[in-house]
Protein backbone atom coordinates (compact mmCIF):
# COMPACT_ATOMS: atom_id res chain seq x y z
CA UNK A 1 0.00 0.00 0.00
CA UNK A 2 1.37 3.42 -0.94
CA UNK A 3 1.85 6.20 1.58
CA UNK A 4 -0.86 8.15 -0.23
CA UNK A 5 -3.32 5.27 0.19
CA UNK A 6 -2.53 5.06 3.89
CA UNK A 7 -3.11 8.80 4.23
CA UNK A 8 -6.45 8.53 2.42
CA UNK A 9 -7.58 5.79 4.83
CA UNK A 10 -6.69 7.95 7.82
CA UNK A 11 -8.47 10.92 6.25
CA UNK A 12 -11.62 8.81 5.74
CA UNK A 13 -11.53 7.76 9.41
CA UNK A 14 -11.29 11.33 10.76
CA UNK A 15 -15.02 12.28 10.65
CA UNK A 16 -15.94 8.99 12.33
CA UNK A 17 -13.36 9.50 15.08
CA UNK A 18 -14.94 12.91 15.59
CA UNK A 19 -18.45 11.39 15.58
CA UNK A 20 -17.60 8.80 18.25
CA UNK A 21 -15.32 11.05 20.33
CA UNK A 22 -16.14 10.55 24.03
CA UNK A 23 -19.13 8.37 23.05
CA UNK A 24 -19.70 4.88 24.47
CA UNK A 25 -19.48 1.77 22.29
CA UNK A 26 -20.36 -1.64 23.75
CA UNK A 27 -18.79 -4.67 22.04
CA UNK A 28 -20.01 -8.20 22.71
CA UNK A 29 -16.99 -10.39 21.98
CA UNK A 30 -17.27 -14.12 21.36
CA UNK A 31 -17.41 -16.88 18.77
CA UNK A 32 -14.64 -17.50 16.23
CA UNK A 33 -12.99 -14.18 17.04
CA UNK A 34 -12.11 -15.60 20.48
CA UNK A 35 -11.02 -19.03 19.24
CA UNK A 36 -8.27 -17.78 16.91
CA UNK A 37 -5.22 -16.15 18.47
CA UNK A 38 -4.70 -14.03 15.33
CA UNK A 39 -8.30 -12.77 15.35
CA UNK A 40 -8.16 -12.18 19.11
CA UNK A 41 -5.14 -9.91 18.69
CA UNK A 42 -6.87 -8.08 15.80
CA UNK A 43 -10.01 -7.48 17.88
CA UNK A 44 -8.09 -6.25 20.91
CA UNK A 45 -5.86 -3.98 18.79
CA UNK A 46 -9.02 -2.43 17.27
CA UNK A 47 -10.43 -1.83 20.75
CA UNK A 48 -7.17 -0.30 22.03
CA UNK A 49 -6.95 2.00 19.00
CA UNK A 50 -10.52 3.23 19.55
CA UNK A 51 -9.82 3.79 23.23
CA UNK A 52 -6.67 5.78 22.47
CA UNK A 53 -8.82 7.89 20.13
CA UNK A 54 -10.97 8.83 23.17
CA UNK A 55 -13.84 6.48 22.31
CA UNK A 56 -15.28 4.85 25.45
CA UNK A 57 -15.18 1.12 24.61
CA UNK A 58 -16.79 -1.52 26.83
CA UNK A 59 -16.16 -5.22 26.13
CA UNK A 60 -18.54 -7.98 27.23
CA UNK A 61 -17.18 -11.44 26.49
CA UNK A 62 -18.37 -15.00 26.26
CA UNK A 63 -16.36 -18.19 26.66
CA UNK A 64 -18.47 -21.28 25.97
CA UNK A 65 -15.69 -23.44 24.43
CA UNK A 66 -13.32 -22.68 27.31
CA UNK A 67 -16.02 -23.57 29.85
CA UNK A 68 -16.66 -26.88 28.05
CA UNK A 69 -12.93 -27.63 27.96
CA UNK A 70 -12.57 -27.22 31.74
CA UNK A 71 -15.73 -29.24 32.38
CA UNK A 72 -14.24 -32.05 30.30
CA UNK A 73 -11.00 -31.87 32.29
CA UNK A 74 -12.90 -32.48 35.52
CA UNK A 75 -14.91 -35.28 33.92
CA UNK A 76 -18.21 -33.42 33.63
CA UNK A 77 -20.22 -33.54 30.42
CA UNK A 78 -21.63 -30.16 29.29
CA UNK A 79 -25.43 -30.26 29.13
CA UNK A 80 -27.68 -28.14 26.93
CA UNK A 81 -31.47 -27.80 26.90
CA UNK A 82 -33.06 -26.02 23.92
CA UNK A 83 -29.67 -24.50 23.13
CA UNK A 84 -29.13 -23.09 26.64
CA UNK A 85 -26.43 -24.41 28.96
CA UNK A 86 -27.84 -26.25 31.97
CA UNK A 87 -25.94 -24.75 34.89
CA UNK A 88 -25.84 -26.69 38.13
CA UNK A 89 -23.77 -25.46 41.09
CA UNK A 90 -20.61 -27.27 39.97
CA UNK A 91 -20.93 -25.88 36.44
CA UNK A 92 -21.56 -22.40 37.89
CA UNK A 93 -18.24 -22.63 39.74
CA UNK A 94 -16.52 -23.47 36.44
CA UNK A 95 -18.32 -20.64 34.63
CA UNK A 96 -17.13 -18.19 37.26
CA UNK A 97 -13.55 -19.47 37.18
CA UNK A 98 -13.31 -19.38 33.38
CA UNK A 99 -15.16 -16.15 32.61
CA UNK A 100 -14.32 -13.89 35.55
CA UNK A 101 -10.97 -15.56 36.12
CA UNK A 102 -9.00 -16.80 33.15
CA UNK A 103 -10.64 -15.14 30.12
CA UNK A 104 -11.24 -11.74 31.70
CA UNK A 105 -7.68 -11.54 33.04
CA UNK A 106 -6.15 -12.81 29.78
CA UNK A 107 -8.01 -10.18 27.73
CA UNK A 108 -7.05 -7.41 30.15
CA UNK A 109 -3.42 -8.53 29.93
CA UNK A 110 -3.56 -8.46 26.12
CA UNK A 111 -4.98 -4.92 26.19
CA UNK A 112 -2.03 -3.82 28.35
CA UNK A 113 0.41 -5.62 26.03
CA UNK A 114 -0.95 -3.59 23.11
CA UNK A 115 -0.58 -0.26 24.86
CA UNK A 116 -4.01 0.21 26.43
CA UNK A 117 -5.36 0.05 29.96
CA UNK A 118 -8.00 -2.47 31.01
CA UNK A 119 -9.74 -3.74 34.09
CA UNK A 120 -11.48 -7.12 34.33
CA UNK A 121 -14.92 -7.01 35.95
CA UNK A 122 -17.86 -9.35 36.31
CA UNK A 123 -21.53 -8.54 36.69
CA UNK A 124 -21.37 -8.99 40.46
CA UNK A 125 -18.79 -6.19 40.83
CA UNK A 126 -20.48 -2.96 41.85
CA UNK A 127 -23.82 -4.82 41.67
CA UNK A 128 -23.66 -4.29 37.90
CA UNK A 129 -26.06 -7.11 36.94
CA UNK A 130 -28.91 -8.43 39.07
CA UNK A 131 -30.91 -11.37 37.74
CA UNK A 132 -33.68 -13.72 38.78
CA UNK A 133 -33.54 -17.43 38.13
CA UNK A 134 -35.07 -18.24 34.75
CA UNK A 135 -38.39 -19.91 35.51
CA UNK A 136 -40.77 -21.82 33.28
CA UNK A 137 -41.69 -25.33 32.21
CA UNK A 138 -38.00 -26.17 31.75
CA UNK A 139 -35.43 -25.95 34.54
CA UNK A 140 -32.09 -24.58 33.29
CA UNK A 141 -30.45 -24.57 36.70
CA UNK A 142 -28.55 -21.44 37.72
CA UNK A 143 -29.40 -19.49 34.56
CA UNK A 144 -30.66 -15.98 35.14
CA UNK A 145 -32.99 -13.51 33.50
CA UNK A 146 -31.52 -10.02 33.76
CA UNK A 147 -33.66 -7.66 35.84
CA UNK A 148 -31.45 -4.72 36.77
CA UNK A 149 -28.33 -3.04 35.37
CA UNK A 150 -26.19 -0.54 37.27
CA UNK A 151 -23.37 0.84 35.07
CA UNK A 152 -21.71 2.87 37.86
CA UNK A 153 -18.58 0.68 38.10
CA UNK A 154 -18.25 0.60 34.30
CA UNK A 155 -18.47 4.39 34.05
CA UNK A 156 -15.87 4.74 36.82
CA UNK A 157 -13.45 2.59 34.82
CA UNK A 158 -14.10 4.58 31.62
CA UNK A 159 -13.73 7.91 33.41
CA UNK A 160 -10.25 6.79 34.46
CA UNK A 161 -9.32 5.74 30.89
CA UNK A 162 -9.65 2.00 31.48
CA UNK A 163 -11.34 -0.40 29.07
CA UNK A 164 -13.81 -2.50 31.12
CA UNK A 165 -13.63 -6.22 30.26
CA UNK A 166 -16.87 -7.71 31.60
CA UNK A 167 -17.93 -11.31 32.15
CA UNK A 168 -21.63 -12.13 32.27
CA UNK A 169 -22.17 -13.41 35.79
CA UNK A 170 -25.02 -11.80 37.70
CA UNK A 171 -25.97 -11.57 41.35
CA UNK A 172 -29.12 -13.48 42.15
CA UNK A 173 -31.26 -13.54 45.26
CA UNK A 174 -29.57 -16.63 46.68
CA UNK A 175 -26.64 -17.38 44.35
CA UNK A 176 -24.72 -16.13 41.35
CA UNK A 177 -26.38 -16.76 37.99
CA UNK A 178 -25.15 -17.37 34.46
CA UNK A 179 -26.71 -14.86 31.99
CA UNK A 180 -26.73 -14.53 28.20
CA UNK A 181 -23.87 -12.33 26.95
CA UNK A 182 -25.81 -10.81 24.03
CA UNK A 183 -28.68 -9.83 26.32
CA UNK A 184 -26.28 -8.39 28.90
CA UNK A 185 -24.46 -6.36 26.25
CA UNK A 186 -27.69 -4.88 24.92
CA UNK A 187 -29.02 -4.07 28.38
CA UNK A 188 -25.75 -2.45 29.48
CA UNK A 189 -25.56 -0.41 26.26
CA UNK A 190 -29.09 0.89 26.90
CA UNK A 191 -28.37 1.65 30.57
CA UNK A 192 -25.27 3.63 29.59
CA UNK A 193 -26.94 5.53 26.76
CA UNK A 194 -24.36 4.08 24.38
CA UNK A 195 -23.92 5.44 20.88
CA UNK A 196 -23.41 1.97 19.42
CA UNK A 197 -23.75 -1.73 20.22
CA UNK A 198 -21.67 -4.28 18.28
CA UNK A 199 -22.33 -8.03 18.41
CA UNK A 200 -19.41 -10.01 16.99
CA UNK A 201 -20.72 -13.24 15.44
CA UNK A 202 -19.60 -16.04 13.11
CA UNK A 203 -21.63 -14.82 10.10
CA UNK A 204 -21.51 -11.74 7.87
CA UNK A 205 -24.77 -10.39 9.28
CA UNK A 206 -28.38 -10.70 8.13
CA UNK A 207 -28.56 -12.07 4.57
CA UNK A 208 -31.55 -12.50 2.27
CA UNK A 209 -30.03 -15.90 1.39
CA UNK A 210 -28.10 -17.37 4.31
CA UNK A 211 -25.88 -19.33 1.90
CA UNK A 212 -24.95 -16.31 -0.23
CA UNK A 213 -22.88 -13.62 1.49
CA UNK A 214 -23.44 -11.23 -1.43
CA UNK A 215 -27.06 -10.89 -0.23
CA UNK A 216 -25.96 -9.18 2.98
CA UNK A 217 -28.41 -6.51 4.17
CA UNK A 218 -26.25 -3.58 5.26
CA UNK A 219 -28.85 -1.41 6.98
CA UNK A 220 -32.24 -2.03 8.57
CA UNK A 221 -34.74 0.05 10.49
CA UNK A 222 -36.83 -1.31 13.35
CA UNK A 223 -39.96 -1.27 11.18
CA UNK A 224 -38.38 -3.65 8.65
CA UNK A 225 -37.52 -6.39 11.15
CA UNK A 226 -40.96 -8.07 11.60
CA UNK A 227 -41.40 -8.79 7.88
CA UNK A 228 -37.93 -10.33 7.60
CA UNK A 229 -38.66 -12.56 10.59
CA UNK A 230 -42.04 -13.58 9.18
CA UNK A 231 -40.48 -14.41 5.79
CA UNK A 232 -37.76 -16.56 7.34
CA UNK A 233 -34.84 -14.26 6.48
CA UNK A 234 -34.15 -13.79 10.19
CA UNK A 235 -34.23 -17.29 11.63
CA UNK A 236 -32.70 -19.71 14.15
CA UNK A 237 -29.77 -18.30 16.12
CA UNK A 238 -30.05 -14.90 14.45
CA UNK A 239 -33.46 -14.24 16.04
CA UNK A 240 -32.23 -13.63 19.63
CA UNK A 241 -29.34 -11.47 18.36
CA UNK A 242 -31.71 -9.30 16.34
CA UNK A 243 -34.13 -9.09 19.27
CA UNK A 244 -31.23 -7.93 21.46
CA UNK A 245 -30.31 -5.21 18.92
CA UNK A 246 -33.92 -4.10 18.51
CA UNK A 247 -34.45 -3.81 22.27
CA UNK A 248 -31.22 -1.79 22.67
CA UNK A 249 -32.20 0.64 19.89
CA UNK A 250 -35.73 1.00 21.28
CA UNK A 251 -34.20 1.91 24.64
CA UNK A 252 -32.04 4.69 23.22
CA UNK A 253 -28.90 3.17 21.67
CA UNK A 254 -28.34 5.01 18.38
CA UNK A 255 -27.47 1.91 16.34
CA UNK A 256 -26.64 -1.77 16.77
CA UNK A 257 -24.53 -3.81 14.36
CA UNK A 258 -24.30 -7.58 13.89
CA UNK A 259 -20.73 -7.99 12.71
CA UNK A 260 -18.56 -10.82 11.37
CA UNK A 261 -15.88 -11.48 13.98
CA UNK A 262 -14.03 -13.78 11.57
CA UNK A 263 -12.93 -10.77 9.51
CA UNK A 264 -9.72 -9.19 10.87
CA UNK A 265 -10.23 -5.60 12.04
CA UNK A 266 -13.96 -5.72 11.26
CA UNK A 267 -14.62 -3.32 14.17
CA UNK A 268 -12.44 -0.61 12.63
CA UNK A 269 -13.92 -1.14 9.16
CA UNK A 270 -17.44 -0.89 10.59
CA UNK A 271 -16.83 2.18 12.72
CA UNK A 272 -14.26 4.24 10.84
CA UNK A 273 -14.99 3.81 7.12
CA UNK A 274 -17.72 4.92 4.74
CA UNK A 275 -18.64 1.39 3.67
CA UNK A 276 -18.82 -0.47 6.96
CA UNK A 277 -19.50 -4.20 7.22
CA UNK A 278 -22.18 -6.34 8.81
CA UNK A 279 -25.83 -5.37 9.34
CA UNK A 280 -26.59 -2.14 11.15
CA UNK A 281 -30.00 -1.71 12.82
CA UNK A 282 -31.19 1.79 13.64
CA UNK A 283 -34.33 3.74 14.25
Amino acid sequence: MSELSRAEILSEALPYIRKFHKKTVVVKYGGAAMASEELKRAVISDIVLLSLASIRVVVIHGGGPEINALLSQIGKEPKYIHGLRYTDSETMDVVQMVLAGKIGKDLASLVHEMGGQAISLCGVDGDMFFAEKLEGETDYGLVGELKKVDPTSVNMALDNDYIPIISTIARGEDSMLNINADTAAGALAAAMGAEKLILLTDVRGIMNDSKDETTLISRLTLSEIPALTKNGVITKGMIPKVECCVEAVRRGVNSATILDGRMPHSILVEMLTDSGVGTMIGR
